[in-house]
Order: structure tokens, then sequence, then C-alpha cells
């Protein structure tokens, strides 16, 4: 793509990567150090991923879930010596994890602690109208699943102590044990069926309320226990407590409303031949994903049936992948949490 936006880099830019370097190599290919075990990040479909964001040199591209910067290093080092990556990320723990290990890049990598739903507010105040391509890796990160205290797990002999949080921007007010004392029962049913197609999700949503009738639902455990008691997925292979998780987490985060603001958003953002790369990693996201491409590409609105178009809608996308790319069997072998990553491409019209 030639790195159309390569004058942005240097505009004044707020609120850059903590810690910069100023070393005069910085545009080298150089090891990004590792970071801690805690929050070792092994990006999914890495290879696959820039190799359908053909990244070139001098490219401007947006890492909208920079998490452990797995895939933020390789972008760099994909666009050495002069490309830059806005990072974006609400945890405040991933960004910072993020700026140790893209200090070596220097002013080439800007991170920004908001969401990519967001994302054109960001560039505006960085002085930027349009980049090169835009990565959305979404869904909860292993950094997430592997600290117990933030609540996204169940699996943990502390579950008893694991407080019911979920929230991946710790500025939000609602944590999932808030959301469990204050939604009705409809509420909580329509959550677990929607967002975690849980079979017996009217079930679980009454045993809920009456549970918290007697006592407020602060800990993992203590859902876990009504989950159990309501006799929920007995029977079945995996533990029902994964897709009530995930629903209550969807939930707390508003996970698929900023996903379909976040697709657009990046729409609007990409340079006309820029290329948006999202990994999905459940039926619920990829859906959506899927139908936001296929409106981008498709442009009109109107009624098949209607001879003249009315809606003024134009084509703004291109596919570049028909079919959603899945990781291989070597990568879900090494890392079982790919199994259900799908990612995919496309393209901004050059006449968008």
């Amino acid at each position: 793509m030639g790195g159309a936006n390569r004058s942005h880099q240097a505009s004044g830019h707020p609120r850059l990567l903590p810690g910069h370097s100023d070393d005069p190599d910085r545009g080298r290919k150089k090891e990004a150090p590792l970071p801690p075990d805690r929050y070792h990040h092994r990006p999914v479909l890495l290879d696959e991923t820039l190799s359908l964001l053909e990244l070139g040199p001098g490219d401007v591209v947006v890492d909208g879930t920079v998490g452990g910067a797995g895939h933020a290093v390789a972008i760099l080092e994909r666009t050495a010596p002069d490309g830059l990556l806005v990072g974006l990320d609400v945890d405040d723990e991933a960004l910072e994890e993020a700026g140790r290990c893209l200090r070596p890049y220097g002013e080439r990598a800007r991170l920004v602690r908001s969401s990519y739903r967001r994302m054109n507010t960001v560039l505006e105040e960085l002085g930027m109208s349009r980049v090169d391509a835009i990565l959305l890796d979404l869904g909860v990160s292993s950094r997430h699943l592997d600290t117990p205290e933030r609540g996204f797990r169940f699996a943990d002999a502390g579950a008893g102590e694991t407080p019911l949080d979920m929230r991946m921007d710790r500025r939000l007010e609602a944590t999932a044990a808030d959301l469990l004392a204050r939604a009705s029962a409809e509420q909580l049913q329509a959550w677990f069926s929607e967002y975690g197609e849980l079979p017996g999700s009217r079930t679980l949503a009454r045993a809920i309320t009456a549970a918290r009738r007697e006592r407020p639902l602060r800990t993992t455990g203590d859902l876990l226990a009504v989950i159990d008691a309501a006799g929920i997925g007995r029977g079945r292979k995996h533990h029902p407590g994964t897709l009530v998780f995930q629903a209550l987490r969807i939930a707390v985060n508003d996970e698929l409303g900023a996903l379909r603001e976040g697709l657009e958003r990046a729409i609007e953002a990409l340079a006309p031949g820029g290329r948006l790369a999202v990994i999905a990693y459940h039926s619920l996201e990829d859906r959506i994903v899927k139908n936001a491409f296929r409106d981008a590409v498709r442009g009109c609105t109107c009624p098949p049936r209607q001879p003249v178009c009315t809606c003024g809608k134009q084509p703004r996308l291109e596919l570049v992948t028909r079919k959603p790319v899945a990781a291989g069997e070597d990568e879900t072998r090494s890392n079982p949490r790919a199994r259900s990553a799908r990612l995919r491409v496309a393209r901004r019209r050059e006449a968008a």
C-alpha cells in the first residue's frame, strides 16, 4: 500500500507510547523483548493476517485491540523502517505491557487507552484522516483468562474468592456481580440465550433471581453454585459455566455493540485500497463481521424488486476472503485457543 499516510507521522500526537525510546536506530528491525509469563501473548493467525493485510514499509496501521502486542510487534517489523502503529485498548494493564514490548520502536508505536468503537476520535486527535490497514482481534485475551482476579474464568481452585468482575475496561462502573444483582429475570434470560446460546437460559435466570434474594452473588464460586443447583448442562461434555461466563462478559463490556460500531468506524478510517482484518472467536462475532462486510460490499439497501435505487448507498468494500480463514493443525496443536478463531479480510474500494 506504500504508506499513503506517512506524512501524519510528523504531526503532533498526544498520549504517546509511555517511555518511548529516542534510539536513533529505532526504525531498524530488532527483536522486541518478550513479555513476562503472566502476560505472554501468542498472536493467533499471525502469518495469515500479515499476508492478507499486504503491509509494506511506511504503512500506517491501527491495531484496535493491541492487548499483549503480539500482532503489533509483527506489524511494526513488517512496516519498517518508517511505518506507524496506533494501538488501542481499554485495558490499562494491557497498555502498560504493550508499552514495554513496543518501547524499542520509539515513536513508531503510539498507544491510546480507548475502545476501537471510538477509533475516529482517536485518529482525529492524532492528526490523522485515513490509515492503510486495521486489525481487530476480538474477544477475551489469554492474559485476561490467566489473571484470576479479573474474574473471566471459573476453572480455578480459588473460585470462591475470585470476584465476579469481567470488566475489560476497569473504568466501567458495572461489574458482572452488579449485573447479576439488578438485572431482571427476562434480561438475564436474554443474555444467556443470545450471548451464550445456553440451553436452560430461562431456568438459570430464575435460579439467579431466587438465589440473590438470599445473598448477593459476589464471586465466581457463588455463580457456579447456582448453575450447579439449577441442574443446567448436566450430562453435557462442556461445563455450562463456559457459556454463562461468556454471556456475562459480553454483556458487561457491550462487546457486540462495540463491534457493530467499531466496524463502521474502521471502514470509514480506511484509505482507498486499505485493508481491514477481523479475527473472531465465536459465531456471534463472526456473524456480525460477515454481515457488516456483506452490507458494505453490496452498498445499496433498497428492496431487490425496486427498479431504481433511492437509498444512495454505494459499495465501500471488496472481499479479500470469501470464506473465513481458520488456524492450521500446527497452530491449534500448540495454541488450543486458536481452534475457534476465524479471520475475515476486506479491502476499501478505490472509488469509495
